[in-house]
C-alpha cells in the first residue's frame, strides 16, 4: 500500500527546512552570484554557517548513504525535501545536493575506489569544490551511441580526444566526469567508459561557455569543451571499462525525480503569484479573480500541479519499493515528459495574467519559461522519453483481431449471446 502520510519525525525536518529556506536561503538568490563559483569568498563565508545548521539537522547530502555523510533517504523523502529546496537557486548548495555535483557524488560513492573517493568525493561532499558531468556531444544529440570522443590506453595513462557540448559548470569545476568510447563492438552500450579528469589537466580547453536563453557572457556556464590529447592516469577510470551507460543511469534516474520536485517548487511559486494577481487587480468589471477566464486558468493550473505531483511521488515510491531504476523506467519517463509541459503551461498562464509586467525582466516568469524548455531537453529530450514510455507500454500487449479488434460491439454481442445462450433460454422459459 502507498501511504500518503509522512512520519512525524521526518515531517518535523521538512517543516524546519521550509522555514529555514524561506528566511535564510531565499534572500541569497537576490544578492549572491553563481552557487558553483567556490572562488567567491564572500558567498562562501555567508553560506558556511548555514551549511553547519543543515548538518546539525542531519539534512546534509541526504541522497548519500550514512557512510558518506548522508542519511540514505529513499526517493520519496528526497522528493519531499527537494520540493522545498527547489524554491531557491542557492538552497541545493546549502543542503549539499546541487546538480550535477549530487549525481557525480552518487556515482563516485558507488563506483569509485578508495583513492578516488578521498581525492574527489570527500571535497565534493564537504562543499569545497564543484564538479562537471561532461557527456553530451555537438553531433550526437540525444543518442549517446553516436559519441565520438575517444579514450585510448597508452601505457599507464588514458589519452582522451574529442569534443563535448553543454558541460555545465565546467568553468568552476575542479574535475570533470567524462564519457568516452574505449572499445569497438556491436553493442555500443558496452563500448564506453567513464573517466575522472582533473580540470587543470593539459589539453582540457573551454572553447566557449554557452548561456541559457538571454544569459550574458558573465553568467554563461554551459561549456563547449575540447579534449586534445588529455592524459589521465589509468587509475582515473571510474568503475569498470565499458560500464559508462550503467554508471550514467545511476545518476540520471533519481536526478529526474529531484528535477521534478524542484520544478514543482517553481511552478507553485508561479501559481501563488497568479493567485495573488487575481485577487489584487481590478478591471472595470471587478477583480480579475471574478472573471471566468481567470478562474479557468487557476483551476487548470491547480489540477496540472496536483496530477504531476502525484505521478512524481508515486514514481519515487516505486523506486523505493523495487530499488531498481530499470523496473520503473516507464514511470520515470512519464515524469520527464510531464515536467516541462506542466512547468510551461502554469507559468504561461501566470505570465499572461500579469500582462506587461509578466513579460518584463522585473518578474521571474521569462526565466521560468526558459527553464521549462531546459527541462524538456536536459537528461534526454521529451521525444525520447515518450518513445521509451510507449515502447514499454506496448511490449506486453497481446495482439487482437487485426480487422475489428477486441472492442468491436457486434462481435462482443455475438460472443455474449453464445456464452449466455442456455441461461438466456432458461430465463425466457420462466417468464
Amino acid at each position: 500500500m502507498w501511504d500518503f502520510s509522512t512520519e512525524p519525525e521526518f515531517q518535523a525536518k521538512l517543516d524546519w527546512a521550509d522555514a529555514f529556506v524561506r528566511s535564510e536561503v531565499e534572500p541569497l538568490d537576490h544578492v549572491l552570484g553563481d552557487p558553483y563559483d567556490k572562488s567567491d569568498a564572500r558567498a562562501m563565508r555567508l553560506i558556511a554557517p548555514l551549511k553547519e545548521q543543515v548538518r546539525a539537522q542531519r539534512l546534509w547530502a541526504c541522497h548519500l548513504t550514512p557512510e558518506h555523510g548522508g542519511q540514505g533517504y529513499g526517493q520519496v523523502k528526497l522528493a519531499l525535501l527537494n520540493e522545498i529546496l527547489g524554491r531557491s537557486r542557492w538552497a541545493p548548495s546549502v543542503f549539499g545536493c546541487q546538480a550535477p555535483d549530487s549525481g557525480n557524488a552518487e556515482i563516485l560513492a558507488k563506483y569509485g575506489t578508495a583513492e578516488q573517493k578521498a581525492r574527489y568525493l570527500q571535497p565534493l561532499l564537504d562543499g569545497e569544490i564543484s564538479s562537471c558531468y561532461s557527456m553530451t556531444e555537438p553531433l550526437a544529440g540525444a543518442d549517446p551511441t553516436l559519441f565520438t570522443t575517444r579514450a585510448v590506453l597508452d601505457g599507464d595513462h588514458w589519452v582522451i580526444n574529442g569534443e563535448k557540448w553543454f558541460s555545465s559548470n565546467a568553468r568552476y569545476a575542479s574535475f570533470l566526469l567524462v564519457m568516452a568510447v574505449t572499445d569497438d563492438g556491436p553493442d555500443r552500450h558496452r563500448t564506453m567508459s567513464m573517466f575522472i579528469v582533473p580540470a587543470d589537466t593539459p589539453g582540457v580547453e573551454i572553447i566557449r561557455d554557452a548561456g541559457v536563453g538571454t544569459e550574458g557572457a558573465d553568467h554563461s556556464s554551459h561549456a563547449y569543451l575540447r579534449y586534445r590529447d588529455v592524459r589521465v592516469p589509468a587509475d582515473h577510470l571510474l568503475g569498470a571499462r565499458g560500464a559508462a551507460f550503467e554508471i550514467a543511469q545511476t545518476r540520471l534516474g533519481g536526478g529526474r525525480i529531484h528535477h521534478g520536485m524542484r520544478t514543482i517548487a517553481q511552478v507553485r511559486r508561479a501559481f501563488d503569484l497568479m493567485l495573488e494577481r487575481a485577487a489584487s487587480r481590478t478591471t472595470r468589471h471587478g477583480r480579475l479573480a471574478d472573471l471566468q477566464a481567470t478562474q479557468e486558468k487557476i483551476a487548470d493550473s491547480w489540477i496540472d500541479i496536483e496530477q504531476f505531483r502525484l505521478l512524481l511521488l508515486r514514481t519515487a515510491w516505486l523506486i523505493d519499493k523495487h530499488d531498481d531504476y530499470r523496473a520503473v523506467r516507464k514511470d520515470i519517463a512519464a515524469v520527464k515528459v510531464a515536467m516541462p509541459r506542466v512547468f510551461h503551461d502554469v507559468v504561461q498562464r501566470a505570465m499572461q495574467l500579469h500582462g506587461a509586467l509578466g513579460i518584463s525582466n522585473e518578474m521571474p516568469f521569462s526565466a521560468m519559461m526558459v527553464e521549462a524548455q531546459v527541462m524538456a531537453v536536459a537528461d534526454g529530450p521529451t521525444e525520447v522519453h515518450k518513445w521509451t514510455l510507449a515502447k514499454s507500454l506496448l511490449r506486453d500487449v497481446v495482439p487482437g483481431d487485426p480487422k475489428f479488434g477486441s472492442g468491436h460491439l457486434p462481435t462482443l454481442r455475438d460472443a455474449a449471446r453464445e456464452h449466455l445462450a442456455a441461461r438466456l433460454e432458461a430465463a425466457a422459459a420462466d417468464l
